[in-house]
């Protein structure tokens, strides 16, 4: 019999234990718990100390109301001109309403990854290579604006999306690398032949330039030698003899040029220059 009594009193102390465990909830800062009664929503239990009837009231679910940090996976995405990118995103959330927020939704933390996911596709699938990874920050904006709305019926607030990384996939890169390369040998290949025919251009005026200046020599030699013989014709008085003057100073000057070059060589000239010379232009009157 007393063992009986020993043993009702043990159950009844762990009967009471138990009841004010189940029936006295202290929730901590930064969370909130949601209680059901009977399986329906009865209330939300806010930081500190509160008190619910055990075994007719449970806590379901405990969120915490702090800032969330979502890591959004790693995602091929395809650019309007067909270029594929790989990008990934960090969100960061908060639980403004905790019984939308496990009611309205499943769950919301894969919920809101899917949904950048899915928007960072459709944002970026719109835009072409180029823009899209010069582009940060408008893809930032424009994601956090189209899921800002469609959050609210979570109970959710989006704080912050940030774009860890958005680059070319490998293949992508190695094409891109392809391109610069060919570009860079291109643009060397025109500046090159730009060089060539400027070169070409500038020799051709160059010899052009020569060319003009050596007719103007020319003319202006004819020219000196022309007045040269008027000026000689009127001191000496007679065509012939001014004709006899120049050639023999020609003449002269040619031996003189003659005697002095290094490759010179004896000479046999005869013995009266001026009958040489009266003689040819006899013939050349007959």
């Amino acid at each position: 019999m007393g063992d009986g009594i020993m043993v009702l009193v043990v159950a009844f102390i762990i009967f009471v234990a138990v009841t004010l465990a189940k029936g006295v909830r202290i929730v901590p800062q930064g969370e909130e718990w949601i209680v059901e009664r009977l399986g329906k929503y009865h209330g939300t239990l806010l930081p500190g100390l509160s008190v619910i009837i055990p075994y007719l009231d449970q806590v379901a679910y405990k969120l915490v109301t702090k800032d969330i940090i979502l890591d959004v996976q790693k995602q091929e995405v395809i650019t309007r001109d067909n270029a594929v990118i790989v990008t990934n995103a960090i969100a960061f959330i908060k639980v403004t309403d905790p019984v939308k927020a496990v009611y309205g939704v499943v769950n919301f933390s894969e919920a809101i990854r899917n949904l950048i996911m899915t928007t960072l596709r459709s944002i970026i699938g719109e835009m072409e290579l180029d823009s899209a990874l010069s582009s940060r920050d408008k893809i930032k904006a424009r994601l956090r604006e189209s899921i800002a709305d469609e959050v609210l019926d979570w109970g959710l607030s989006v704080k912050s999306v940030e774009l860890q990384d958005i680059n070319p996939s490998e293949s992508m890169q190695k094409a891109m690398e392809a391109q610069a390369s060919a570009e860079r040998e291109r643009k060397a290949m025109v500046t090159k032949a730009e060089g060539i025919k400027q070169s070409t251009i500038l020799q051709a005026e160059a010899r052009l330039e020569s060319a003009r200046r050596d007719a103007e020599a020319q003319v202006t030699l004819a020219e000196a030698s022309a007045e040269a013989i008027r000026r000689v014709n009127a001191a000496l008085g007679g065509q012939e003899i001014s004709m006899r003057y120049l050639l023999g100073e020609k003449y002269l000057d040619a031996m003189q040029r003659l005697a002095t070059s290094q490759n010179a060589k004896t000479v046999v000239l005869p013995a009266d220059v001026q009958d040489a010379i009266r003689g040819m232009f006899t013939r050349a009157k007959e």
